[in-house]
């Protein structure tokens, strides 16, 4: 993992930055969630063939290939995919992106600190909702950030089999996660709406998945809670949501989803595993495929990257 100590911001991201601090933000997420489960025939297809005139998006790989056929824009956004468009690889020793995306971010927490941006960090103990505890136990680990564009693949997948321990949900922003915003916005991640799910996992240790919210993001869901954050969203303090505490998912299965694009960060702890050497910065992932190697075996077959 490099970093550019640079700290120049350009201006055109600073201005989109404005742009995002003077809007109504929720406001204009809440209108956005209504619209999008709207089954209006009329509004539903003029909705799917807008989007799909402006992504390009591989239907066939999808379970139900007619974009037409699904009852709102957002069915259609979280649509399932064959099985056999994104196989898992099961070797016991990887870890498997949980999602499509780019890769914003990678590498070593350096004590408390997370690179967003380069030139640009955030705090774990922010990010982790205030939770001390939490925050000790991912000090000197190991993180990955993965930026979900609109035209990704929406739903959420387990990295390496687990058993849900803890999740928390922490009300805040929705500034948009794109890379202009992560450039201009101090602390972005730590800032949004977001829900943190921690595993433990069957060697006794633990890793989670922060599921960031984002502007347009109109919910995210776990398979074990449901909808974490319907509107209207309310300020406050971070929630802890009992639902699914002991509930086991095998690798690759679904965890959660979002409706809309956003964010997921992964976080180990320290000397639990060691990512891909070509897993940096800018680099395109596919949920299921290999992204790093628990570190007892990655140690046995040679280091990979760090």
């Amino acid at each position: 993992m490099t970093s550019n100590n640079s700290n120049t911001t350009p201006l055109g991201d600073e201005l989109f930055a404005l742009a995002q601090r003077l809007s109504p933000k929720h406001l204009l997420s809440r209108g956005m969630y209504a619209l999008m489960r709207q089954r209006n025939a009329f509004l539903r297809k003029l909705s799917i063939n807008t989007f799909l005139r402006s992504y390009n998006v591989n239907m066939n790989e999808a379970v139900q290939s007619d974009p037409l056929a699904y009852e709102s824009f957002n069915a259609f956004f979280t649509r399932a995919l064959k099985p056999e468009a994104r196989p898992i690889d099961l070797d016991a020793h990887t870890v498997v992106s949980p999602v499509d995306g780019t890769i914003s971010q990678c590498g070593i927490i350096e004590g408390d600190q997370l690179i967003q941006a380069k030139g640009h960090h955030y705090s774990l103990l922010a990010l982790l909702g205030g939770d001390r505890q939490l925050a000790q136990r991912y000090q000197g680990g190991h993180f990955a950030c993965i930026y979900l564009a609109p035209y990704n693949y929406h739903r959420i997948h387990m990295p390496i089999t687990g058993t849900v321990h803890d999740t928390l949900y922490v009300p805040g922003e929705l500034f948009s996660v794109n890379a202009a915003t992560a450039r201009a916005v101090p602390g972005l991640f730590a800032r949004n709406e977001r829900v943190i799910c921690n595993f433990a996992t069957q060697d006794r240790s633990q890793f989670a998945m922060v599921f960031v919210g984002a502007l347009f993001v109109g919910s995210i869901e776990t398979v074990w809670a449901g909808e974490m954050n319907p509107p209207p969203r309310r300020n406050g303090a971070p929630t802890r949501v009992s639902q699914g505490i002991g509930h086991s998912l095998d690798k690759g299965v679904e965890a959660g989803r979002f409706n809309m694009g956003s964010t997921v960060i992964l976080l180990f702890g320290p000397k639990k595993i060691i990512w891909n050497a070509d897993l940096q910065a800018g680099a395109v992932v596919r949920m299921g495929e290999s992204i790093a190697r628990l570190e007892s075996s990655a140690t046995a077959n040679g280091p990979t990257h760090d």
